[in-house]
């Protein structure tokens, strides 16, 4: 029944274009009736997965949201790029890489990824490089920020189904994520930018070459300069441009310094709370403290009050404008919030009607972990659904009860080799795919070569590494 069930789902969202939300509670739905639930229980059992995970992940995705909105608004992006691209040419796809490591962390991928690419074609265009050498890093390190490292949602997710630890995650998921960007990112960038030897083109060309709103326009035709532009204003002041209320409009631009601090600030928070899980005794009078500023809800939530100021007041922005940035911030994280509700409630169907139980037993039958069973399952799924949320959600329900024996850090692994799985072979299905060859002008073929094939090394890579981790831990 759960092979049939996970059918309906890609049927659903690959054959006839259903929305994930609606494909996975269907398919839950489905899962409850034939497994032998009650049918009075069946919607209870939904409603119940469906609130456990975004009663937690909700909230981070939420925040984190936030945080990544008023960074890109407030230049903060921009002066971390500008700050890591001073320098040798020569080190600009590793320096690509570190960007998108740095900014990948707060952010969505699709956010970094609408953010980033413009850059990567503008830096293209100066350095005369081919375009893959350097967007190719670039992609690499949001995509394995994206699902290795929470607070993404699909980590997340599938530590809330696990019941894993975020801070430990977080840890282990740094160590994986490095190596895996160096290999995916500017090494095969540079066999990538050989099989496909564009330059600057697509529609990231247009994108950036716009103008920030608080970069205006100081040119004015017809006058020779800023003296000609002032006498304009004020002998003709019904035809002087308007100006911006207070507040609107950022007047100043955040020091990298404090754009650093700030992005970083939560996962220092939740890499403390970990340190004191393995290292400090409950006794110690500190260890509460760091229990609560380390949760990921208060280590967000510090973050998000902290951008308020440094990239908000501290910048320009009014207390009236922030509330408006990050009342538009949780617009588009709507969707990906009810994909994770309805992926966590066909997760306890799965587990309610003893699906989960039956899958465990061929698993162990067939003598494979829980980790190398979740990569598979999140493989196979990503590959028919191109959705990894999708993937993560519901390769983490099937191992679950495989994972119950586990300690923390061994559960922390089978999170880190489900989103590897979940990376895996972005193709047609997937919007990250289509995204990134519209942005950067390529063929289908041209993006299965790079982007298809990166996300592949990223998936095997990830896989290797905490097999790795795994036998020392």
């Amino acid at each position: 029944m759960a092979v049939v069930g996970i059918a309906i789902i890609v049927v659903l969202i690959v054959a006839l274009k259903v929305h994930a939300f609606l494909s996975l509670t269907i398919g839950a739905l489905f899962v409850g009736v034939a497994s032998g639930i009650a049918a009075g229980d069946v919607t209870k059992s939904y409603e119940n997965g469906v609130g456990s995970v975004l009663g937690y992940v909700g909230v981070l995705i939420a925040l984190g949201a936030m945080v990544g909105k008023l960074l890109a608004d407030s230049g903060g992006a921009d002066q971390v790029v500008d700050t890591l691209l001073r320098g040798k040419p020569g080190g600009l796809p590793w320096k690509m890489a570190l960007i998108a490591f740095i900014i990948g962390i707060p952010m969505f991928f699709e956010i970094g990824l609408v953010l980033l690419i413009p850059v990567v074609v503008l830096a293209v265009r100066r350095t005369g490089a081919r375009a893959m050498l350097l967007g190719i890093p670039a992609l690499a390190g949001l995509s394995v920020l994206h699902g290795f490292v929470p607070p993404h949602p699909g980590p997340l997710a599938a530590i809330g189904v696990l019941k894993g630890n975020v801070g430990i995650t977080l840890a282990l998921g740094l160590l994986v994520a490095i190596p895996t960007v160096i290999v995916a990112g500017p090494l095969f960038g540079r066999l990538a930018a050989k099989w496909v030897p564009i330059g600057a083109a697509g529609a990231a060309l247009e994108v950036g070459s716009g103008h920030h709103d608080s970069e205006p326009e100081q040119h004015n035709p017809g006058h020779d300069g800023p003296q000609d532009v002032t006498q304009s204003a004020h002998h003709d002041p019904q035809h002087a441009a308007p100006q911006p209320a207070a507040g609107t409009t950022r007047t100043r631009t955040p020091s990298f310094a404090a754009t650093l601090s700030t992005v970083l600030l939560p996962v220092v928070l939740m890499l403390i709370k970990a340190a004191s899980d393995v290292w400090m005794s409950k006794s110690n009078a500190i260890y509460p403290v760091l229990q609560f500023i380390g949760d990921p809800v208060v280590a967000l939530l510090i973050a998000v009050l902290l951008a308020m100021y440094t990239f908000g007041t501290a910048v320009g922005f009014g207390i009236p404008e922030l509330s408006k940035k990050i009342g538009e911030s949780l617009m588009p994280i709507a969707g990906v919030m009810l994909i994770v509700g309805a992926g966590g409630g066909f997760k306890q169907v799965l587990v309610d009607g003893g699906t989960g139980t039956a899958i465990a037993k061929i698993a162990i039958a067939a003598n494979l972990s829980a980790l190398l069973l979740g990569w598979i399952v999140a493989v196979l799924i990503r590959l028919a659904t191109g959705s990894a949320t999708v993937a993560t959600v519901t390769a983490a329900g099937i191992v679950a009860p495989l994972a119950g024996g586990l300690s923390t850090t061994h559960i922390a692994l089978v999170v880190l080799a489900i989103g590897a799985g979940s990376l895996f072979f972005s193709h047609v299905n997937d919007a990250g795919f289509w995204l990134v060859k519209e942005y950067f002008g390529m063929t289908v073929g041209e993006t299965i070569k790079t982007w298809s094939v990166m996300e592949t090394v990223i998936s095997v890579m990830g896989l290797g590494m905490t097999l790795l981790l795994s036998t020392f831990l």
